[in-house]
């Protein structure tokens, strides 16, 4: 089994509600043992900035999958709870599922980076992992806190 992070963002609908659903779908998807759940936040948007507020979370997951199979159950839970990919990159969408850090793992594929390319320069990812697992080292990148205190 690996310890894999997932993010969570709704902006678009019953956003607590949402995720909720996220992540029960996720937990009752074979070879996903739920581990932690970090508290919900509200985050202002990044990129495209005229949309409403987020709400951001994360989980610990234990799972027997692999990157690309657990990537593909991510984008099939955000297909099922109404995600289109239509309107502008980092538009408002129902839900958002990132694959963050996977154990030790690092992945560049078309369609798949581990750790998330753009996790260090994201503080609604960042808190909840930190929250999650304090001394979590996100890998090439180096502790999570440390990424944290660099956007200060």
């Amino acid at each position: 089994m690996t310890r894999a992070y997932v993010g969570l963002g709704s902006n678009l609908g019953d956003r607590e509600e949402l995720l909720q659903r996220a992540v029960d779908l996720l937990t009752a998807s074979r070879g996903v043992t739920l581990a932690a759940t970090s508290s919900v936040r509200e985050t202002e948007p990044v990129g495209f900035l005229e949309q409403p507020r987020f709400l951001n979370a994360a989980v610990a997951i234990d799972t027997d999958l692999g990157p690309r199979e657990l990537l593909e159950r991510l984008l099939a839970i955000e297909r099922e709870l109404g995600r289109t990919r239509r309107g502008p990159r980092f538009g408002p969408r129902t839900v958002d599922l990132d694959l963050l850090v996977m154990g030790d793992l690092v992945v560049d594929e078309p369609g798949l980076t581990v750790p998330h390319p753009r996790l260090h320069e994201r503080r609604f990812a960042l808190e909840p992992l930190a929250e999650l697992d304090p001394a979590l080292v996100v890998p090439g990148r180096g502790p999570v806190s440390a990424l944290l205190a660099a956007l200060d």
